[in-house]
């Protein structure tokens, strides 16, 4: 049996219909201060439709985009007007913001995979 769209969740259901094992959801609450589903009584976890939505951007930054948890929280403090201007998030990981860099080889390739990126748009612009 499944729930209506707007119901609450509790952790097992959402750790279901998602896969996301319940422990990653509770590491999740400890690294992603915008993840904060209800807690009742006997610490019961119960995800409001817009946690679950929060999950699900949480999930598609580190599993499919490749975010660190630094990065995606970073990401998403930025995005915080609402849970809709998060899913209009880029969807792919050039869209990413940037690591931290680790030195300066770290700056080098950066600005080296720049270059790149500029040196294809200015060929794409020539041939459009």
């Amino acid at each position: 049996m499944t729930k209506e769209q707007g119901a609450f969740r509790t952790i097992g259901e959402l750790s279901k219909e998602l896969s996301i094992k319940p422990h990653i959801l509770r590491y999740w609450e400890d690294q992603f201060a915008v993840l904060t589903p209800l807690k009742r009584a006997g610490s019961r976890r119960h995800y409001r439709p817009e946690d679950v939505m929060m999950v699900k951007t949480i999930n598609r930054l580190l599993n499919e985009e490749g975010y660190t948890i630094k990065g995606a929280r970073k990401f998403l403090s930025a995005r915080r007007r609402g849970p809709e201007m998060v899913e209009d998030a880029p969807q792919s990981a050039a869209a990413a913001l940037p690591l931290a860099g680790n030195g300066q080889e770290d700056n080098s390739l950066i600005l080296a995979e720049l270059k790149t990126i500029r040196d294809q748009l200015t060929n794409a612009l020539n041939h459009a």
